[in-house]
């Protein structure tokens, strides 16, 4: 079983934190906003039996440093781009989800021969197409309760109660002030609609049908611009369907990546 940790530093000089476990074809796994590598700490064992996992800490995150500026998903996707030249891997599968899932589009129409399958998961085209969160959700995030508020949209009451923490999705506590803003930005300003049509790989799009994050009819929308893309909605799941419906969203991952 491979592990091993090293800093490789992107064009502009940000080092940004690297992590490769398991063992196996290569598969890249991007985390939501504001989040690590940490974000798959409760899937990733079952990923690395069969893959070696490579994840790395957003700019602003993390052991990654934290640059001053405006982020965008297309600069993740350049910053993804330059984790996997340092061990050269050439050729790799993605695992997106939310602002991965949409850095992960980008990284798929820039390096069309080095993405070899796709999924993307709980996410969005973003710009005027997508389907955004509600007002309502919005302030709820930004007021006093919003941690309580963000639990409840990542997960339902009943795996709470049977899962009581702590999450590892809900960002990083060590983030500056100006580094969540900076990827607030990059998520609000992703817009990859016109360019999904190039994504040459398969893709699988997975949700959760009560998604109130990402609402699930962006699923639809993504399969309807992506060529060769299937979709599957986890029924009555919410934003972090990969953890709560592991035992079926991991099997079916690997599934299709076998494939």
């Amino acid at each position: 079983m491979l592990e091993y940790h090293q800093i490789t530093r992107t064009a502009d000089r940000t080092r940004l934190a690297v992590q490769v476990r398991g063992h196996g074809p290569a598969l890249l796994l991007m985390p939501g906003q504001a989040n690590n590598h940490h974000w798959w700490d409760r899937v990733r064992a079952d990923l690395e039996r069969e893959h070696t996992t490579v994840t790395f800490d957003y700019r602003g995150t993390g052991g990654s440093d934290s640059p001053a500026g405006d982020y965008t998903t297309m600069m993740f996707a350049d910053d993804a781009l330059t984790v996997m030249d340092s061990p050269a891997i050439t050729r790799f599968d993605v695992y997106g989800t939310s602002m991965g899932g949409r850095t992960a589009q980008w990284l798929a129409v820039k390096a069309p021969q080095r993405v070899r399958r796709l999924i993307l998961g709980c996410s969005t085209c973003g710009g005027a197409h997508a389907v955004e969160r509600s007002a309502e959700i919005r302030r709820l995030l930004s007021g006093p309760g919003a941690t309580r508020a963000l639990v409840d949209l990542m997960y339902t009451p009943q795996w709470q109660a049977n899962n009581p923490g702590p999450y590892t999705v809900l960002g990083d506590p060590h983030m500056t002030d100006a580094a969540r803003r900076s990827h607030l930005y990059a998520s609000n300003t992703h817009n990859a609609w016109e360019h999904l049509s190039q994504i040459a790989a398969p893709t699988l799009i997975l949700h959760g049908s009560d998604d109130e994050m990402a609402p699930a009819v962006n699923a639809d929308i993504l399969a309807g611009r992506i060529p060769d893309s299937r979709t599957h909605i986890f029924d009555s799941a919410r934003h972090a369907y990969f953890d709560e419906c592991a035992d079926l969203a991991t099997p079916m991952a690997l599934e299709f990546l076998a494939d």
